[in-house]
């Protein structure tokens, strides 16, 4: 039997899933997408498919890479969905399609127990207080029993705690085959394992870390691979301008002098006045923040110089860096005898010299150059986007390799048009095959959509106030059971602030906020609100927010948005692809602008129904959502909700959300 056939089979309702899995249903557009991955797993070529909320696109993926018995790499955006797949997603469909293949995690290298700087972290300056301490205890006593060394197997330690750098190896400090540990260190460990695997689970960071540098061990996979499967590729070309690009920060300045004089305090005192080169190269750093005094945020700049600082001083600025670079390279070089460490610090301030270097000319008329200040300083240059750098990946393998590699590209949210031109033209992928499976959820009788008309326009000082202050009446009619997404952290702290005014601990509501605990957490507390005697609970979130998130169920029936979410004009990314667009004679709005909202708005409105039998209420709370032209194109591009035309109807389906659900019966 080919593989479209059997792919066909296994989703059929009386299927090996079906007879494994409790609560599987066979669905059309998920049985459609499976049979459009076979397809290109047998022809090879590219395949982009939007699968809409509730299509099932992690098994229409799955099934036909397992069943074709072929080596394939899979990448998501979020570790979360990598452990999910690996831990979760893959072993249950092996099980139930009786398929042997060998499957590897793959995270990057800050995701695993470094067992050198494990034994040297009692010794380091921020290794104090008990707290970390009794940290560092737990993570020693899981260093006896781990067989990965995956910092996520850690459920002792929260993610966020001091000790985490303090174990964990960058590609700054990791001493590689100089290493004592080398042999069985758990990097290494999984990059071997990932090359004898038949599939591998990767994310799109570690994919993108071996663009430059071969960082991730990705390198070395991809040439045998038969596919190449990304998910929630929506994120890829703001993941991909991240590594493709340079930056130098003043923390990796201020992390280099600290690593150079630990080292020199414990090996090598004495040779060399260690002090003196540290304090020129921290004068320097000094003279450069002193420099960008008075500025905060992004701010682009087009020659060889910023524009707040001039071309002579900015010239003796870098000039200054790389000259004390050089001095201690110079001395580093006398005692790379004594430790292998000392090499590894010469190769960082090489990287620091060449990274300043690209910050002498003018940038690129590809790129986008900013400087960014805040707890540091951060310049960057980057790529517009991943275009021409996906195209050459595509290409660089042999013809007759390359007409059987198969690259597959999947979201929930590829675009607002039938083209999917705002993902493919981004990504280099125009002429790829692309499919669009529509979601199987009734959203006419499970959702229904309000804007309201009477709020402050969403650029007044006052709309956060007012729209907090609806979010209140509706929370108070329904208990609970309700999310508000916020465009920037600024309106979130300030809708939260509002919300716990109307709200105190003692009348039934509690209000939980991005940032007070972790995003899993916040998730469980607003699901768990819902069991008998919990109080009701409000989730306010921001950016993290938008996507990600799945909460089925009554847990999550009103779901607020603040804002429209348009791109900030004054990020110098968005500002230089609106200028590469308009010298194209495009429309920069048009083809940038408005395709990015539709995207992100149809994202966030993605976190109400998550299954069939859901209802819920999406609420924008944005006039020109209907006043404006450009709404009909933002409306169009969400699922096709039952219209809300005033404040009694809202009330009166609020209100509706409160007796029994779907769900109950």
């Amino acid at each position: 039997m080919d593989l479209l056939a059997s792919v066909q089979d296994v989703f059929d309702s009386e299927g090996p899933i079906a007879s494994a899995i409790p609560g599987f249903r066979s669905r059309p557009g998920q049985i459609r997408m499976a049979s459009e991955v076979a397809h290109t797993l047998n022809v090879g070529g590219v395949l982009v498919v939007e699968a809409g909320t509730g299509v099932g696109k992690t098994f229409a993926y799955l099934v036909p890479a397992l069943l074709s018995r072929e080596t394939v790499i899979v990448s998501t955006a979020t570790k979360t969905l990598q452990d999910q797949l690996f831990s979760r997603d893959i072993p249950r469909l092996l099980k139930a399609l009786g398929v042997p293949a060998r499957v590897a995690l793959l995270k990057g290298r800050g995701s695993y127990l470094c067992l050198q700087r494990m034994e040297t972290a009692r010794q380091d300056a921020a290794c104090n207080g008990p707290r970390v301490l009794e940290h560092l205890a737990q993570v020693e006593n899981w260093a006896t029993v781990t067989r990965f060394g995956d910092i996520a197997e850690l459920h002792e330690v929260d993610e966020s705690s001091t000790v985490i750098p303090l174990v964990t190896s960058n590609r700054d400090n990791c001493l590689g085959s100089m290493c004592i540990h080398a042999a069985a260190c758990f990097v290494n460990r999984a990059r071997r394992e990932a090359l004898l695997s038949d599939v591998v689970v990767v994310n799109h960071h570690l994919f993108f870390a071996d663009w430059n540098v071969r960082e991730s061990g990705v390198a070395e996979l991809l040439p045998s691979v038969k596919a190449v499967i990304f998910d929630e590729a929506h994120r890829l070309n703001e993941i991909g301008v991240q590594f493709l690009g340079q930056q130098v920060t003043t923390s990796q300045l201020d992390h280099f002098s600290t690593s150079v004089a630990e080292a020199a305090e414990q090996m090598a005192r004495g040779f060399a006045d260690w002090n003196a080169l540290l304090e020129q190269l921290q004068g320097c750093i000094q003279r450069l923040r002193y420099a960008d005094r008075g500025y905060s945020g992004r701010k682009a700049w087009i020659g060889g110089a910023p524009e707040h600082i001039g071309p002579d001083l900015w010239q003796e600025l870098i000039e200054n860096l790389t000259s004390s670079l050089n001095a201690i390279s110079d001395n580093l070089a006398v005692v790379e005898e004594i430790s292998p460490v000392f090499g590894v610090l010469s190769e960082r301030a090489q990287r620091l010299r060449d990274g300043l270097n690209v910050f002498t000319a003018a940038a690129p008329s590809d790129t986008v150059r900013w400087m960014e200040t805040g707890s540091q300083i951060r310049l960057v240059q980057s790529p517009l986007n991943i275009a021409v750098a996906m195209q050459k990946k595509l290409q660089q393998y042999p013809s007759e390799e390359q007409s059987r590699k198969s690259w597959i590209f999947t979201s929930a949210t590829l675009g607002h048009e039938p083209s999917l031109a705002w993902f493919t033209e981004s990504c280099g992928l125009t002429g790829a095959r692309t499919v669009q499976v529509d979601s199987p959820f009734d959203y006419a009788s499970q959702a229904a959509i309000f804007v309201p008309t009477g709020l402050p326009k969403a650029s007044d000082p006052g709309h956060t106030r007012a729209v907090a202050l609806l979010i209140a009446q509706a929370v108070q009619e329904l208990g609970g059971r309700t999310m508000v997404l916020t465009t920037t952290l600024r309106a979130m702290r300030l809708m939260a602030q509002e919300l716990r005014q109307s709200f105190s601990q003692d009348n039934g509501v509690q209000i939980l906020v991005q940032g007070e605990a972790s995003k899993m957490e916040l998730v469980d507390l607003l699901c768990s609100a819902q069991h008998q005697g919990q109080a009701g609970r409000v989730l306010v979130g921001s950016a993290s927010f938008w996507e990600g998130v799945d909460i089925p169920g009554d847990a999550l029936q009103l779901l607020f948005i603040d804002k429209l979410p348009f791109a900030p004009p004054d990020d110098p990314l968005v500002q230089a692809r609106s200028l590469h667009a308009e010298s194209q004679g495009k429309s920069a709005f048009k083809v940038l602008h408005l395709p990015h909202a539709a995207v992100a708005l149809k994202q966030g409105a993605g976190r109400l129904i998550r299954q069939e039998t859901d209802r819920g209420i999406l609420v924008v709370c944005d006039g020109r959502l209907t006043k404006m032209g450009y709404g009909k194109t933002l409306l169009a591009a969400l699922p096709p909700m039952r219209r809300l035309s005033n404040e009694d109807e809202f009330f009166d389906a609020v209100r509706s959300l409160t007796r029994p659900s779907t769900t109950d019966q």
